[in-house]
């Protein structure tokens, strides 16, 4: 069985309602990202950087996996399937799929600010300021912020490099490092993007392009496999 390893971004979620991360303004969601989205930012007014992440909890809590989502899950019928996502909502897990890797963490769970790998799920929408880990820590977000490492690259990198076919959908391949996976490829992978914005891109002209939404593109991305 082929294995088939699929890079998810912003644009998959968005169609299921969830706004995408990088705004010509340079806000999320009427905040600034350095105040939201970096340890700077968490020291200066943690107080603010969780109403944030909660509100974000509360938005994929109501959200649901949309044709895209449940478009992956379906081609793990034919193909070995794996996927890895810079998105930190659970909406490929709740569309049924079986591998799933987040680079930028998880909304839905909370991490210890003295050590990050006490990492926990959360059973309620919100963290505040006193709620802590067994280490009596503050807890955080689950996220990778701006600046951080990204404890999972190392893992994506291995997962693409033994794909068969790679697939970027839904990424503008602007956030490094994570954009830099599709040039861990191996000789002979088939490699297609999937982005309303494919053509002007910067990808190797050998990539597959085709310039549609998640939805429609994973339609027409079957019927190439097919092909």
């Amino acid at each position: 069985m082929k294995k088939l390893v699929v890079f998810t971004g912003a644009g998959i979620s968005a169609e299921s309602g969830l706004k995408t991360f990088r705004g010509s303004d340079g806000l999320w969601e009427g905040y600034d990202i350095s105040d939201v989205a970096t340890p700077e930012g968490w020291k200066r007014n943690p107080k603010q950087v969780l109403e944030f992440y909660n509100l974000r909890r509360k938005q994929c809590i109501a959200a649901e996996p949309n044709a895209a989502h449940k478009a992956l899950y379906d081609l793990e019928k034919q193909l070995d399937v794996q996927i890895i996502t810079q998105n930190i909502d659970d909406l490929h897990e709740r569309a049924g799929s079986s591998n799933v890797l987040h680079l930028h963490g998880e909304i839905r769970k909370a991490q210890s600010t003295l050590n990050p790998r006490f990492i926990y799920t959360m059973n309620e929408p919100c963290l505040a300021l006193g709620d802590t880990c067994e280490l009596g820590s503050q807890l955080r977000p689950h996220v990778v912020w701006f600046g951080e490492p990204v404890p999972n690259l190392e893992r994506a990198i291995q997962l693409t490099r033994a794909a068969d076919i790679f697939v970027v959908i839904g990424t503008s391949l602007q956030v490094y490092p994570a954009a830099s996976l599709i040039d861990e490829t191996k000789p002979g992978c088939e490699v297609y993007l999937i982005d309303p914005a494919a053509a002007s891109l910067p990808v190797d002209s050998a990539v597959h392009k085709i310039p549609y939404n998640a939805g429609e593109g994973i339609h027409m991305l079957r019927e190439m496999l097919t092909e």
